[in-house]
């Protein structure tokens, strides 16, 4: 047998150049192809960028990704495989439908929920064990399922919220999967290894075109950002069943709540934002500027510079939570969003305080800078 003569950590290698590669060729004929059918994005009263930008760059993450996963994966016994590639399959249609032809919410969380449960039903994919969570271990199978189907609709629409500017998701996206596929591999858990570095790879290939100002500038689109919230719900799943039966060192003592800390960003950034519109009296799907990264960018922050800092938060958060593991799941999870309420109060306080600034008239301008409020009132809006 070839794992006889070959180690998996160069078959995971390999998996990630090839998605890599992938990802990296397929993008200059996909903008070619988008631009010459006019499958763009144009500039409107929540965006940033200027021209008219393709929106297909999810075919590209999934083709590196898919061809990795399905070669790669077979190196060793994966029995979900072909229930996930399915999946993966209908939730790639479905944000490719809504990229090119605008489809409605209800039809995509329908996709979702279909393949949700093929996953959950043929591939055995799912919460089993809430790891003593308020004094609950095993669950019943009902209660794994309703589990299950909410985490993966809130993981892949998190991932879809996200995606508001340059990078974020590819960059969020490639820390999450780096992150599982990592432990992964210490635990000898090769399957989901190759899966989550066949993720990453894609993503790497695919994050200087999404970065880039240059003529094959693109954006991912519901292709690209419902695939990753997918795969990444699929391996937040396995993450947590692997380690209820993990023993030894790389046994993580509060994986729910650590798993959230991998994913805070945009589950909290996704609740946050609907509980301000609710409370607003506003449907929580409207599209608005009220996530953290339209705050970023409000501040005088690139692009590039909002999807750092927000990227290194994230990796801030996993060395916390995986450093206060044993401090419970509740406890822990409670620690995670104290911090994170803190930190978003910190753009948020220096919003207002610009607001402020401009609006006080100054000494040496009677008239109060109109010109100056009326420029950081809009930069607000």
């Amino acid at each position: 047998m070839l794992m006889n003569y070959i180690d998996y950590w160069i078959i995971i290698a390999v998996a990630l150049l090839s998605a890599l590669i992938i990802s990296y060729m397929s993008v200059p004929p996909i903008v070619k192809l988008a631009k010459a059918k006019l499958l763009c994005a144009l500039p409107n009263g929540r965006t940033s960028h200027s021209g008219a930008v393709p929106t297909l760059g999810g075919i590209a993450i999934f083709a590196g990704f898919k061809f990795s996963a399905l070669i790669f994966c077979s190196y060793t016994p994966f029995p979900e495989l072909p229930f996930i590639a399915a999946s993966c399959l209908l939730i790639f249609f479905s944000g490719l439908k809504d990229d090119i032809f605008v489809i409605s919410p209800f039809s995509k969380v329908a996709t979702q929920i279909l393949s949700a449960a093929i996953i959950i039903v043929f591939a055995d994919v799912r919460f089993t064990n809430l790891h003593g969570f308020i004094g609950i271990t095993e669950i019943p199978y009902l209660f794994s399922f309703i589990l299950t189907m909410f985490v993966i609709i809130v993981v892949v629409n998190s991932f879809n919220l996200i995606d508001g500017i340059d990078g974020l998701a590819t960059a969020i996206g490639m820390v999450c999967s780096l992150a599982f596929g990592i432990w992964f591999y210490l635990v000898e858990n090769y399957q989901c290894a190759i899966l989550s570095f066949s993720l990453t790879g894609a993503l790497i290939g695919f994050l200087p075109y999404n970065l880039s100002k240059g003529k094959y500038k693109i954006f991912m689109g519901d292709t690209g950002s419902l695939l990753i919230g997918f795969i990444i719900a699929v391996l937040v799943i396995e993450f947590n069943e692997a380690d209820a039966v993990t023993t030894g060192k790389y046994y993580i003592a509060s994986s729910p709540a650590v798993s959230i800390a991998v994913l805070f960003l945009p589950l909290y950034d996704t609740i946050r934002v609907m509980i301000v519109r609710i409370m607003r009296q506003q449907s929580p799907f409207k599209a608005d500027r009220g996530h953290i990264h339209h705050k970023l960018l409000d501040l005088g922050y690139s692009h590039s510079q909002a999807t750092l800092i927000l990227s290194i938060s994230t990796i801030v958060f996993i060395i916390i939570a995986y450093q206060l593991q044993h401090i419970g799941i509740f406890w822990l999870t409670l620690t995670l969003v104290v911090i994170a309420t803190l930190l978003y109060l910190i753009p948020i306080t220096m919003i207002l305080r610009r607001l402020k600034n401009a609006i006080l008239p100054s000494k040496n301008n009677k008239c109060g800078d109109k010109e100056n409020i009326e420029t950081v009132v809009l930069e607000d809006k």
